[in-house]
């Protein structure tokens, strides 16, 4: 998920001398860069200058021009249209409203708002419900990206390994995502209690890791940021991928993007050189994942930011043969090709992963119907089975607010739920009688 999940006390791993002893932070997108850009990270003495990382992981990551902000923000109390509102399609769900769930429980927070456990009063469903504040979005001059999410979630929607958007509505101050709900605890939570895991294990998650991202690639989707808080579990111990606010849509074939965005242990390194880049950003990052669960720490790792970047651009990769077959070490020196043209993936994609001998033992039609049983059982008793979520999350008391509108609370935005300034047109989604599924969650 896009929200902070800020821990009091995170385990350290270790490998050797080396620690880390917080979660990774989010690298906030700059704006698109031309193809021509010849910025070379090398050529700068402080490669972290050229990175600066937000102090929370979630919505309010993403880059803002404070002038382009400021003025949207005067448009909107001003009563201004925006000439080229982002519209994805009709609102659907006008006759959904925050009083059709009841609200359970906190389960993550963020600049933008929070994540509720949430049971629809009479479908029955359990859902994760993330509430985001419109005025603070328009604030941060966000409103681009969350449409753009709520885009790639309706995309999402069929595949196994990628959460899944069963509604999306709004009203005057407020924008809800109705989601599956997942219990199994995020992948970052389970290595920090286990170190790293066996191979057969890591195999599994990156099995499912790839056809989750073979599956956007064919809907010329870039995900960009796969890291271990992203990876949740649910709970039958399946891979579910989640937080889309840094996918780039519309990246046909060999197509390129430049922006640069992403999590800093895991840039490619033509992202690190602000070069134009493609698909194989998400191998290098399935690279850097799956070695991260046979090592216990992501591959060119080093707690001075800019000591890791130089790693990245020039240190070899270094495997541990006591912990990777001759197979894992082949798909890792493979994935972790400094040249993304030289990489796993950079021919025929998802297929070149397929094909790889470390998956040779994986029917993949059986993983994408979840007949192989998952290596670890989360052993969830039922949807109030917190134990995988933080403390400080689930003891945090509802709030009030996130079952109403909040009226004229909110100066950015009309009363209106359909204009809405028209930033936020076509948000509201809901299914067609024929599209419509039930709630994912299922007990183990």
């Amino acid at each position: 998920m896009m929200f902070e999940r800020t821990m009091k006390n995170v385990l350290v791993r270790i490998l050797g001398t080396e620690k880390r002893t917080s979660q990774k932070q989010k690298c906030p997108p700059g704006r698109e860069q031309d193809n021509q850009d010849n910025n070379n990270i090398e050529s700068n003495p402080d490669v972290g200058i050229l990175v600066s990382v937000d102090s929370q992981r979630d919505l309010a990551s993403l880059s803002v021009d404070s002038a382009d902000a400021e003025r949207e923000c005067e448009d909107a109390m001003n009563g201004n249209k925006d000439d080229n509102p982002v519209n994805l399609g009709p609102s659907e769900k006008a006759a959904v409203k925050p009083t059709d769930f009841e609200f359970l429980k906190v389960i993550g927070k963020g600049s933008f708002g929070k994540v509720l456990l949430a049971r629809h009063r009479t479908e029955s469903g359990v859902y994760a419900v993330k509430v985001l504040q419109k005025q603070k979005i328009m604030q941060r001059n966000e409103a681009k990206h969350i449409m753009a999410e709520r885009n790639v979630l309706l995309k999402n929607v069929k595949h196994p390994f990628l959460v899944g958007l069963h509604y999306s509505f709004q009203t005057s101050d407020k924008l809800y995502f109705v989601l599956d709900y997942v219990n199994g605890g995020e992948l970052f939570f389970h290595l920090q209690r286990e170190r790293r895991f066996p191979e057969f294990r890591a195999k599994f998650y990156a099995a499912e890791i790839a056809s989750a991202l073979g599956y956007l690639h064919s809907l010329n989707i870039i995900y960009r940021d796969l890291k271990p808080e992203n990876i949740l579990l649910d709970s039958k111990g399946h891979v579910v991928l989640t937080d889309f606010g840094l996918c780039k849509e519309g990246i046909v074939g060999q197509g390129t993007t430049s922006t640069f965005c992403g999590t800093p242990e895991y840039l490619a390194p033509e992202v690190l050189r602000k070069k134009p880049y493609d698909k194989t950003v998400d191998w290098w990052c399935l690279g850097s994942v799956l070695f991260e669960m046979l090592h216990g720490l992501p591959p060119f790792y080093d707690s001075v930011q800019s000591k890791m970047y130089d790693n990245i651009l020039h240190k070899s990769l270094r495997v541990r043969d006591e912990m990777v077959s001759s197979a894992g070490r082949s798909l890792l020196e493979g994935l972790l090709q400094k040249k993304k043209e030289n990489r796993l993936g950079a021919k025929e994609d998802f297929t070149d992963i397929k094909n790889h001998i470390f998956f040779r033992e994986i029917n993949w039609q059986d993983l994408y119907d979840k007949k192989i049983m998952p290596p670890y059982n989360p052993n969830v008793s039922g949807h109030l089975d917190l134990k995988h979520f933080s403390p400080e999350f689930v003891h945090e008391p509802v709030p009030a607010s996130v079952g109403k509108s909040g009226g004229c609370a909110s100066k950015l935005v009309s009363a209106s739920v359909m204009e809405a300034d028209r930033v936020f047109e076509g948000f509201s989604y809901m299914p067609s009688n024929d599209e419509a599924f039930e709630s994912r969650y299922h007990q183990s």
